[in-house]
């Protein structure tokens, strides 16, 4: 059997907001084709995911050609305007005319100095150096001047006007030519070039491959490029259509134009924009703009899938009393400026992007679909099978289906008072437009109905074609960025129930999970509240520990809209309470580096927040030297206290100003947070027991396992636990960068844990060594553990008395080995999560 057909599919964006491409890779694949996606985004290095059986491939862009080609030509040269600005030159004239001005007049007016004879030559001189600098100066204004005229203007060269052009080319190109494609499908206009540019080159070495042009505008009709932009768009489309093996288009409009202008063989094959019809009401639970935008049903809500030239609708509602608009984009900025303008920005929702197979189903909460401009009339189909009327701002396309279907009202353009008009009319006849939106229009306008006819245009150009269909593909494929080591980490015990629509709560965790505590956390509430279900996110930097989670997130992609976007979807909606911890943001970078930026989000979804802290992100430096002699700041690595005391300042003002339950991991933390609830840390105390005796070998293993050696005091340490293992007095295991798995069954089989000796209070692994049954030797501040109420029996010793400590233990192996029992006994009724689960009821209940 030979091996499927490869189809590329390209586009110049990140993948995740583009719901046609992404279903254009699924029919393909399902129609038999091997496919990659390729698009832009992978910030700085090449990032790879898997969506159901469609590899996807996101590049790092570069602007090394851009960057080049604005560097100085002749006139910017002599100008050095790439250098000074207009102002700044005008600046530096002035102050140099103003001191040569006064040198002349003092050489005129005498003073001391040279004598009469001296001065006036030289104030003559100095006079007509004034004077040329003038005309010059004069000249190199009228040369700034007519430079800022032309910038921006096109000037008939399309690398020139539009450079990036050239950088998508020499990003996309190798790795076109790379991946050896059978067939190119390169969507819209930024793509054109690359595909016909990669395509040729291909040939050139003789091998065969087709490609085909989905364009989605008219490059002629978008008002919103720059001219040098637009010029430059039409350029290469005029300039490289002819060479497509085939066209397709998004509606009949610009098919027809693609035809007429271009003198094209063949019309385009229209291929509309719509929804995978066998997904609408599929998914669960389902996403909904009303939920996410916080409104109840009796608010009229507008909807607008797509985040460009809203300026109309925007303005239309300081006419609509009442009226929402949930506004689905990456980046709302504009449209919330605007608002604000406007005084409606209480009533301008920007809401995140829904998987492309749930796009109807989260539209369908809202009223109205709005269409505004040509960028957004693909959105049609959408709000049909939303069962959504629309109101269209006079695009042409969508304007002649709804006058002619009757399923909305169409405004003048640019007229917010129309516009205004048009939604107050379709508000009052929803029911009657919603009627018309019948069984058979839904089923032309979907995209099995319109893939079907590309994918047969595939097998009609492509140098080989499919051999069978491939219908057990599902259409709701999702995209799953976890990379290498999955399988790994999918053989990691995950204790908790898992999220389900129909619990009570449904209980999100995330996403720092240090120490794989909030997977512990997530374990004991949900065994202890029946009505709970939960899902643990993870934030990992590759080479770190790895504790069970439910989804595992790459720091290194925090930055991308898809990590960003997936977050969002699966919390809003999704989520009835979250336990937000180490004040991480729980949408990547979105919001900016803390939780204090998702709050706001989290809050209009009704979601209810906790905050969790584990440690130094809350933990004072100045607070902590003042009270502890061993201090673990004294030896924070260089250059970082300042950030430390940043970050407990900031993190203080969040938790204290956001009105949150609040909650921390150790008793120490309660100093730097009095408001804060004490959770205990959790650890599966039947999973560390162990059956090894303490204290019957000759030579006692003590055991000391630093993550990191400076929040441990390990190096105050080490010379006494070196001295004691040199003179056979124990056997020294020094656990580093050890997995998970590695540690417990090294804590199972020593006799002793020496822990940390810079903190003042016990951590995870004294809780997991206590519950081994080993006694703990560590440095306690015994005033903080009284308030809470605890006395844990660990061996409480500074660096300067742990040797006495470890020789008294080791002098009487019985009190020792009794030291065990009773930390067994207290790792079992303090950190098996039954208080931990009962600290966490009333915030569960709320």
């Amino acid at each position: 059997m030979t091996s499927a057909p490869r189809l590329l599919v390209i586009v110049a964006n990140g993948i995740t907001g583009d719901s046609r491409v992404q279903r254009t890779a699924i029919a393909a694949a399902r129609a038999g084709w091997d496919v990659t996606l390729l698009g832009a985004g992978g910030r700085g290095r090449r990032v790879e995911s898997m969506m159901g059986a469609v590899r996807m491939i996101r590049l790092p862009m570069t602007t090394t050609y851009a960057a080049h080609s604005r560097g100085p030509r002749v006139l910017p040269l002599l100008l050095q305007s790439h250098r000074h600005t207009r102002e700044s030159v005008r600046a530096a004239h002035q102050a140099w005319l103003r001191q040569a001005t006064a040198r002349i007049g003092t050489l005129r007016t005498g003073g001391r100095g040279p004598s009469v004879a001296v001065r006036l030559p030289l104030s003559k001189a100095l006079g007509a150096v004034v004077r040329s600098r003038r005309v010059m100066h004069r000249m190199r204004m009228k040369a700034f001047r007519w430079q800022e005229r032309q910038a921006g203007k096109p000037t008939g060269d399309w690398r020139r006007d539009c450079p990036s052009l050239v950088d998508l080319d020499l990003v996309f190109g190798p790795v076109i030519e790379e991946l050896k494609p059978d067939l190119i499908h390169a969507n819209d206009i930024t793509m054109i070039h690359t595909a016909a540019l990669s395509a040729a080159r291909m040939r050139g070495r003789g091998e065969k491959v087709a490609w085909l042009y989905d364009a989605h505008e008219y490059v002629p009709g978008v008002e919103s490029w720059q001219p040098a932009a637009r010029r430059a768009y039409r350029e290469i489309e005029r300039r490289f259509i002819r060479h497509a093996d085939a066209v397709v288009a998004v509606s009949p409009e610009i098919a027809g134009l693609l035809s007429r202008d271009y003198h094209l063989r063949e019309t385009p094959l229209v291929v509309r924009d719509a929804p995978i019809r066998d997904t609408i009401g599929a998914a669960d639970p389902s996403p909904s703009v009303r939920a996410t935008c916080d409104l109840p049903d009796d608010v009229p809500l507008l909807v607008c899938a797509h985040g460009h030239d809203l300026g109309v609708a925007v303005a239309a509602l300081t006419e609509l009393t009442g009226v929402h608009l949930a506004v689905i984009a990456g980046d709302g900025t504009a449209v919330l400026a605007q608002a604000g303008q406007l005084e409606v920005a209480d009533r301008v929702h920007v809401i995140p992007y829904a998987p492309q197979q749930a796009v109807p189903d989260y539209l369908s909460t809202a009223d109205l679909g709005l269409i505004c401009s040509r960028r957004s009339e693909a959105e049609l189909a959408d709000y049909l099978h939303a069962r959504l009327p629309v109101v269209v701002g006079d695009v042409p396309t969508p304007a002649e289906f709804v006058r002619t279907h009757d399923v909305g009202e169409v405004s003048a353009a640019n007229d917010p008072a129309a516009f205004a008009a048009a939604v107050r009319s379709a508000l009052a006849r929803r029911a009657e437009l919603a009627a018309h939106i019948t069984e058979p229009l839904l089923a032309e306008m979907s995209w099995e109905h319109q893939a079907a006819g590309l994918t047969e245009l595939y097998r009609r150009i492509a140098p080989r074609a499919p051999e069978a269909p491939r219908p057990d593909l599902p259409w709701t494929a999702g995209e799953d960025t976890r990379r290498a080591g999955a399988a790994q980490v999918a053989k990691l015990p995950r204790r908790w129930r898992p999220l389900d629509a129909a619990s009570r709560v449904r209980l999100g965790l995330g996403v720092a999970n240090y120490a794989g505590q909030l997977a512990a956390f997530a374990q004991a509430i949900c065994r202890d509240h029946a009505d709970v279900t939960a899902e643990v996110s993870m934030r990992q930097h590759s080479g770190s520990f790895t504790f069970p989670a439910d989804v595992y997130l790459d720091v290194d992609q925090q930055g991308e809209l898809t990590t960003q976007v997936a977050q969002m979807q699966r919390i809003l909606g999704r989520y009835t309470h979250l336990i937000a911890d180490a004040f991480l943001p729980v949408f990547g970078l979105l919001n900016g580096n803390t939780i204090e930026g998702d709050l706001p989000a989290v809050r209009r979804a009704g979601i209810r927040v906790a905050l969790l802290a584990h440690g130094s992100e809350l933990r004072h430096p100045a607070r902590h030297l003042r009270i502890h002699k061993f201090s673990l700041f004294h030896d924070v690595p260089e250059g970082r206290m300042r950030q430390f005391t940043a970050n407990a300042d900031r993190n203080k003002r969040i938790a204290e100003s956001s009105g949150l339950p609040l909650f921390v991991t150790t008793p120490d933390l309660l100093d730097d947070l009095p408001t804060a609830t004490w959770a205990p840390l959790v650890v599966d105390v039947d999973a560390w027991a162990s059956d090894v005796p303490v204290m019957e070998r000759p030579r006692p293993k003590v055991l000391h396992g630093p993550s990191q050696r400076w929040t441990k005091g390990t190096d105050r340490i080490l010379p006494t636990l070196n001295r004691l293992h040199d003179k056979g007095a124990i056997e020294l295991v020094l656990a580093e960068r050890v997995s998970w798995d590695e540690i417990r069954e090294m804590v199972k089989s020593c006799d002793i844990v020496v822990d940390q000796f810079a903190v003042g209070s016990y951590g995870t692994l004294a809780v997991e060594a206590m519950a081994a049954g080993r006694p703990v030797v560590g440095y306690l501040d015994e005033r903080v553990h009284a308030a809470a109420g605890v006395q844990p029996p660990i061996v409480n010793a500074t660096p300067d008395t742990l040797g006495a400590a470890l020789e008294s233990l080791l002098d009487d192996p019985s009190r020792t080995a009794k030291i065990g029992f009773e930390s067994a006994a207290y790792a079992r009724d303090t950190h098996d999560g039954r208080r931990t689960a009962q600290a966490f009821a009333g915030f569960l209940e709320s």
